[in-house]
């Protein structure tokens, strides 16, 4: 099982950046998508999630409205489009992988640094 991020960067406030996370090694379409960040000294946290089959969508407040999740299952690709990004953005972000039926698959990928300077 494989989740490759990339697309992280330097960035000023305002600015935009889109994050993709590349799947392989199970069956994408059965999982939930999510990214989650983390901020030096701060827990992980939920950013955005979306369904197996890319019905529906779900972001932390901090994020309505700036960033957007989206998928394709037939590339098994999930991306985070980031814009109007604050310095509060700064963190690691992580994609991840879930199932919720039996039995159930947690998977990570090792993060992409996303640094949001002034």
């Amino acid at each position: 099982v494989q989740l490759v991020e990339s697309g992280g960067g330097l960035v000023q406030p305002g600015g935009s950046l889109r994050l993709s996370c590349a799947a392989s090694g199970f069956t994408f379409s059965s999982y939930a998508m999510s990214w989650y960040r983390q901020a030096p000294g701060k827990e992980r946290e939920l950013v955005a999630t979306i369904t197996s089959a890319g019905g529906t969508t779900d972001y932390a407040d901090s994020v309505k409205g700036r960033f957007a999740i989206s998928r394709d299952n037939a590339k098994n690709t999930v991306a985070l489009q980031m814009n109007t990004l604050k310095p509060e953005d700064t963190a690691v972000y992580y994609c991840n992988a879930r199932r919720s039926a039996w039995p159930t698959r947690n998977f990570w990928g090792q993060g992409t640094q996303v640094t949001v300077y002034s």
